[in-house]
């Protein structure tokens, strides 16, 4: 694919309870890309986030806020800040967790990539990726469930559950975002599968993830068994429509 230019950039950060994360996430992004802008998108949260956030909003212009009612899940955090993205003209949105794992130094690589591509993910799973700090079976989970999503929906994608992601503009507007159910660990899948299905390009981008040093972990057995759950659906239900099709033609 040719290179073609990328517009402004708006990097989404989801957060909740991460008070004592948001402040060096955001002094690393706007060091690491200082021409981009930051969406910080908080559920609400109890420990002050926040306040936080509209006080480096208030330092800082680049830096934005957008508070929302209360904790309604990463999917919809993010649906939010694309929608927000999408309408004050950003030609680039990023997904990037608040903890620290996703690292705001490697988003250059990822842009860079996104000049010859609609989306570009940040992979643990391809050559030159890797996870640091995690056990092994938060590991052998991780893989697990990419390979199974991998198998399960047919995509050529080694990290489908990753949620470090540059979106061109377009490319989210050709999704189908209002059709995008999944609230946890499975947005990242469904919308993988959905930019696969349309015919994007897609690019995976090594990352070496970190895991968070402060904060507690958002992940839980509800938000896999879910997950599990709407990869098995979707999966069975494109097979089915397939086997209609062929019985049709």
């Amino acid at each position: 694919m040719n290179e073609r230019p990328l517009g402004s950039v708006l990097v989404i950060i989801p957060t909740y309870n991460e008070a004592e994360n948001i402040e060096p996430i955001v002094a690393r992004v706007r060091s690491s890309v200082p021409e981009a802008h930051l969406l910080i998108a908080d559920d609400n949260s109890p420990d002050g986030t926040g306040k936080l956030a509209d006080e480096l909003a208030a330092e800082d212009d680049h830096v934005h806020v957008l508070h929302r009612k209360g904790k309604e899940g990463l999917g919809a955090a993010y649906l939010a800040g694309f929608r927000w993205g999408i309408d004050n003209g950003y030609g680039v949105l990023v997904e990037m967790d608040a903890d620290g794992s996703h690292q705001p130094e490697e988003l250059p690589r990822l842009l860079t990539a996104l000049k010859g591509a609609d989306l570009v993910l940040g992979s643990r799973w391809v050559p030159g990726g890797r996870v640091v700090n995690w056990p092994k079976s938060r590991e052998f989970l991780s893989r697990g469930g990419s390979t199974y999503s991998r198998l399960m929906l047919g995509v050529g994608i080694r990290d489908v559950t990753g949620g470090y992601r540059a979106f061109r503009k377009e490319t989210l507007e050709g999704l189908g975002m209002d059709e995008v159910a999944s609230a946890g660990y499975c947005f990242q899948v469904d919308l993988a599968w959905r930019a696969a299905q349309k015919g994007f390009h897609i690019v995976e981008v090594p990352i070496t993830f970190v895991e968070r040093e402060r904060g507690d972990s958002k992940m839980s057995r509800n938000i896999v068994v879910e997950a599990l759950w709407r990869v098995t659906t979707w999966g069975v239900g494109a097979r089915v429509n397939r086997l209609r099709g062929r019985r049709h033609n």
